[in-house]
């Protein structure tokens, strides 16, 4: 890729949004660098948001993007569905929250425990990263340990104990993914002395690890479909082999399905056919509104009964109602159907996505498993998070600035997810997208 090449993509998106760079230098003036989310933030600024309907996300210079980023997975049944907004209408006239709890709440609760088999009961937050923080703090007091395991590479939200070796240079990375590597400055000694990391896909180092700190670990955390990966599966075999091992030694298994719960109506656990002890949820569960879950056996679960557990949970908008309607619609509609036919579609994506980079004999890897994919910029297989450093990072970028000038919307690392509105003309746009930003930037 030559750099005039990446400029010249800059440029184009520049000259398409002189409202969003107004924007973003006003919001600069009362915002850390004029963003309350990593996330939304890219360079050279984000394109702030008018609205949204359906398949498309329009920004306030009056563009519009077929997206693909859907926020981050979230709107699994397109942006503003009518069914939801009129969900979130009555529902508002009613009140959008109460000091009490609703019969939306019960609806949810139900519908989620008979989906996921790991689910006996379940308890409401308002975001991902509050539904592990509250499973890790539940293993914690179930086995009476205080460590935890988790993937070198694997995020699980914002909280101390879970950002660690979340992205961690290259230089510093030890021989193996068992150096520790807190995420941000004068994080306390501890998260680098309580936090086991591991390497992703390696059953053989894990076991040994698990094994060695067996009488310390309370829970090993983990998504089995990697986001950070470009949404890769784990292989089956390594899946199977970490739940028999923390099975043996009594250790609580954690699957983070905040963005995987979307692969089919149990989530990754049922697509695979491994059960964890907990589960942890978010995004689509709540219809596009603030959202968390976490649940699981009822023995551990039991922890929480403000009747008799002796851990407290609070929080003022736990189950609002606003967004239990919502999630109640989505949770309605994604039948197993619905997910066959996605899933199918997303099958199709991947390998129309391979051939277009074997066609233009550019050196790419296409990962992701049924309604979710992610594109690298590397010969080698990515099997895991140092798989993932391997990648052209400048022309990953210049990937999704490319895309947005094509009016495509995907994630700032090369991924994306469908959804139930999404249909081979989509796909077609968005592999032609690519096929074009591709060739001008190689």
């Amino acid at each position: 890729m030559t750099t005039s090449r990446a400029e010249a993509e800059v440029r184009q998106f520049v000259a398409s949004t002189p409202r969003s760079k107004a924007l973003q230098d006003e919001a600069a003036e009362y915002l850390p660098g004029g963003s309350s989310r990593g996330t939304a933030y890219f360079a050279p600024y984000p394109t702030f948001v008018d609205h949204a309907k359906g398949h498309y996300v329009y920004d306030v210079d009056g563009n519009s993007y077929l997206d693909f980023m859907i926020n981050a997975t979230t709107h699994v049944m397109g942006h503003a569905h009518p069914e939801i907004v009129a969900a979130l209408q009555e529902q508002a006239e009613r009140g959008n929250s109460f000091s009490g709890p609703t019969e939306s709440q019960v609806r949810l609760a139900k519908n989620l425990c008979e989906r996921v088999p790991s689910l006996e009961t379940v308890r409401f937050t308002n975001s991902g990263t509050e539904g592990t923080m509250m499973a890790i703090r539940g293993a914690r007091a179930f086995t009476g340990k205080y460590k935890i395991a988790k993937f070198e590479g694997g995020y699980h939200g914002s909280h101390e104990y879970v950002s660690v070796s979340v992205r961690p240079p290259e230089d510093a990375l030890g021989p193996d993914a068992t150096t520790p590597v807190p995420e941000h400055p004068a994080q306390p000694p501890s998260v680098a002395e309580d936090v086991i990391t591991m390497p992703f896909n390696d059953l053989e180092a894990c076991e040994r690890i698990i094994r060695e700190h067996g009488d310390e670990l309370a829970c090993v955390i983990m998504e089995a479909v990697s986001s950070s990966f470009g949404y890769l599966a784990a292989d089956v075999d390594f899946l199977r082999g970490i739940r028999e091992i923390t099975e043996e030694l009594g250790i609580v298994l954690i699957f983070d399905e905040v963005q995987s719960f979307r692969v089919s109506s149990g989530g990754a656990q049922e697509m695979m056919g491994v059960i964890p002890d907990m589960t942890t949820f978010g995004k689509i569960i709540g219809g596009g509104m603030p959202v968390g879950a976490w649940g699981g056996r009822r023995d551990i679960m039991a922890l929480f009964d403000p009747t008799e557990g002796p851990l407290a949970h609070a929080g003022t908008f736990n189950a609002n109602p606003m967004t239990m309607v919502a999630g109640e619609v989505v949770m309605d509609h994604l039948t197993p159907e619905v997910y066959e036919r996605m899933n199918a579609l997303g099958e199709t994506l991947r390998a129309k996505l391979r051939a277009v980079f074997d066609e233009l004999e550019v050196p790419a890897q296409v990962t992701g498993v049924a309604s979710l994919f992610g594109i690298h910029f590397t010969e080698e297989e990515i099997v895991d998070y140092r798989s993932t450093l391997t990648g052209d990072s400048d022309m990953t970028k210049a990937l999704f600035t490319g895309l947005l000038n094509e009016g495509i919307l995907i994630q700032t690392g090369g991924a994306g997810a469908l959804n139930v509105l999404t249909t081979d003309e989509e796909v077609d746009a968005l592999v032609d997208g690519v096929r074009r930003v591709v060739q001008r930037v190689r």
